[in-house]
Order: C-alpha cells, then structure tokens, then sequence
C-alpha cells in the first residue's frame, strides 16, 4: 500500500463507522415477498441499531407506511398484486412520504430496470444478494446523521 494510499483507506474506514454508529434510532422498511430478504435485512439492520418494519408486499407495505413513518424504504422489485415500482410511485407520490428515501432491491442488474426506478422516484438500486456492509452504506448514505 502506497502512503497516499493508506490515509484514504483510513478515511473510508472512519467514515463506514461513523455511518454505522448513527443508524441508532433510524426506521427502515423492508418490502420484499421473500421471507429469506427479509429476515436478512432485518438482522443486518437490527444489529445497527435501526427499527425495523417488515412488509410482504406494496399493499402491505401501504397499509404499514403511514403507521410508522421510515426513515427510509427498501422495496423490492418482483413482487405480487403491487410490484416494486407501483409501490415505489405510490409512496413518492405522497406529499407526506415523497422525501422518504425508496432503493430499490432486485436480483437483476439490467440498466433497464435501474432506469425505470429512477422514472417512478427511487433513490437508489441494490442488487440482491446484498451484504450487511452494502445494506448500511446505502442506509448511511440516505439517512441525515443525527446528533
């Protein structure tokens, strides 16, 4: 490792701690029909501290959302009755959840599919499967710091 090298790595490691440290108190989302996505996100996000809200599905996901108002919301894309992207735009449609940050998680990697989350107001696309470190720099990343 080069000696310009070495800083940046620190930096960025500083900067993964801090962002993990202040998901204290932060509400996240999930909508994904998979059980597995799920339960993944939801222990990953757990152990940083952040509440969590599970929902199967974009109908679910509608009928949580108002109740507990997320920081921010990962929504999968392939899903039944609503699928991500109807869900995504019926969220940012909303004055009072148009703020609240959407990402987008789906097995594809296609442009097509990023672009389209973007068309209906996602703020980010995850591909699945994610790690925990991918899971919280995305919420890091969208979620203001608090103090």
């Amino acid at each position: 490792m080069t000696e310009t090298a070495k800083p940046a790595a620190d930096e960025a490691a500083q900067e993964e701690a801090l962002a993990v440290r202040d998901l204290h108190g932060i509400k996240v989302m999930v909508i994904d029909d998979s059980n597995t996505i799920r339960r993944s996100a939801e222990i990953f996000l757990v152990q940083a501290g952040c509440s969590v809200i599970l929902a199967e599905d974009g109908f679910d996901a509608l009928s949580k959302i108002a109740d507990h108002q997320p920081d921010l919301v990962f929504c999968d894309i392939l899903m039944p009755r609503l699928d991500g992207y109807q869900t995504c735009s019926l969220i940012k449609k909303n004055p009072r959840f148009a703020g609240t940050p959407v990402v987008m998680l789906s097995s594809k990697d296609g442009l097509f599919d990023r672009a389209r989350g973007l068309m209906v107001g996602s703020d980010e696309y995850l591909t699945k499967p994610f790690d925990k470190e991918a899971l919280l720099k995305v919420v890091g990343k969208h979620v203001p710091m608090r103090t």
